[in-house]
């Protein structure tokens, strides 16, 4: 097959939508079909590189000058490319890709990795759209996407191309026992409910340590938050970083208290760490932590809540370290590899239907000469 994916850039910024993009590129290379990315760039152009992946510089900045360029340049990539399958991974993609449809003979696929924003309605214009959960797949069908379109492959980032063996990485010197999240800077990723939590147990664990890890706009509110607690000094602001397993390695318990989330795919590389695990019960969480059996799932926006989870596991070793043993079972489902091949099954599927429509109009031409 000839596959093009396209991305709004290829950067290592932590994207988690850019990453299973760069994933699937890396694998479906390496399966033997031709690959090609469609993006803004970034660093990731020199893994693409290294594993015989086309790059074509697509800027789907939202200005209607800029649109207009895109539009232009997309015809360009595929009449270059002639791709078979064009899986576009975020919003602007796929509308380019749905509106331009005639630009080429290929059939659309988009994934739904963030159905919370309004747009996401807008994947609807694929062939096929893949939702990262089941809890995605039952929230797109309500906003009108048909169900005959719609398949599940749960999301996976383990053994990844762009990551060592979890066994390489050198743990970081955290101070412990560690708290530690790994996101985005967003009030919708729970980071303020997470600070309120520890500052309520901070007192009767002296020796606790806050980690919170990532970037993003909201981080100056964060900080002006904490510098008003008398914790300051035991909630640290690492920011974004490459290798975020080496703090998950040296954590004790790993936090993700995120208002909404289709997935959350930081949640595999805990488990695969060994963190005890405490996350909010909401949308596709669940189903990432084997509905709860792989960690402890708490109300979202509850500080009061989360904040009893973690002093229970910070009072009660033998119940952490079960929870640690327990999040690393049954993680091999969460590989790239078996996303791979459930996207690749999708692919072929849409390429025989289409092939069998070729072969009907073929012979229905000839019969009504």
């Amino acid at each position: 097959m000839r596959i093009l994916h396209i991305t709004n850039h290829v950067q290592k910024i932590g994207n988690g939508i850019v990453n299973v993009a760069v994933d699937l590129a890396c694998l479906q290379a390496h399966n033997g079909h031709s690959v090609a990315v469609a993006s803004a760039g970034g660093e990731y152009e020199a893994l693409f590189a290294e594993n015989g992946i086309q790059h074509f510089h697509l800027d789907q900045s939202r200005t209607p000058l800029n649109m207009l360029k895109a539009a232009w340049r997309y015809r360009e990539i595929i009449q270059e490319f002639q791709p078979d399958i064009v899986h576009a991974h975020m919003m602007t993609g796929v509308v380019l890709a749905g509106v331009l449809r005639n630009s080429g003979d290929y059939s659309l696929v988009s994934t739904v990795h963030n159905e919370f924003q309004r747009s996401a309605v807008l994947m609807g214009l694929a062939d096929r759209v893949i939702a990262v959960s089941n809890a995605v797949a039952d929230s797109m069908v309500k906003r009108g996407i048909p169900q005959s379109k719609l398949r599940v492959v749960a999301n996976g980032t383990l053994h990844s191309p762009r990551h060592c063996n979890i066994k390489d990485y050198e743990p970081m010197p955290l101070c412990r026992p560690a708290i530690t999240t790994v996101a985005g800077m967003y009030a919708r990723k729970g980071i303020v409910e997470l600070i309120e939590a520890f500052v309520k147990i901070a007192p009767d664990f002296p020796q606790a340590h806050l980690y919170l890890v990532g970037d993003g706009p909201d981080r100056a509110m964060f900080e002006e938050i904490v510098q008003s607690t008398a914790f300051s000094e035991r909630i640290h602001f690492e920011g974004f970083q490459p290798d975020p397993q080496r703090y998950m390695l040296a954590s004790d318990i790993f936090v993700l208290a995120s208002h909404c989330e289709s997935f959350g795919l930081v949640l595999t590389e805990a488990r695969e760490a060994g963190c005890a695990i405490v996350a909010s019960d909401v949308d596709g969480i669940p189903e990432t932590l084997d509905q709860g059996q792989a960690g402890l799932l708490v109300p979202p926006k509850d500080s009061q809540t989360l904040a009893k989870a973690l002093g229970h596991l910070l009072s009660d070793s033998q119940q952490l370290q079960k929870l640690q043993s327990q999040a690393k079972q049954n993680v091999e489902r969460f590989s790239v590899k078996r996303v791979n091949e459930e996207t690749l099954n999708i692919y072929a599927e849409l390429i025989k239907n289409y092939s069998m429509f070729n072969v009907f109009r073929t012979e229905e031409f000839a019969v009504s000469k």
